[in-house]
């Protein structure tokens, strides 16, 4: 079971983070995701362990790309990065399977 569309109420522009190289860091092409966004500051956990605030989530799609360090454009304009990107999927059980995306 997928999340149902009608929870997403928000769209967000995200450049996947690709690599960096000798001139900075690169991205792939702009996608607009339609997702939930949740502006709540709270204390995360990034990738290397580290506690991190975060001052937005965002709950989209199963299938989106979004690895730590993606640009993401939100829809006040406001350009931020993932911290970390969640799966939370139920492996067949009824449940909303979503990527939680926690942004810097």
């Amino acid at each position: 079971m997928t999340i149902p569309g009608w929870l997403l109420r928000h769209n967000i522009t995200i450049e996947a983070f690709e690599g960096s190289g000798a001139y900075g860091d690169y991205y792939a092409e702009p996608v607009t995701v339609r997702c939930y966004l949740d502006q709540q500051t709270r204390l995360v956990k990034a990738p290397d362990g580290t506690d991190t605030t975060s001052s937005s989530t965002v709950y989209c799609p199963l299938n989106t790309t979004a690895p730590p360090g993606s640009r993401v454009t939100l829809p006040d304009g406001r350009q931020t990065k993932v911290i970390a990107a969640l799966r939370r999927d139920g492996g067949g059980l009824p449940t909303p399977d979503h990527l939680e995306v926690q942004l810097e």
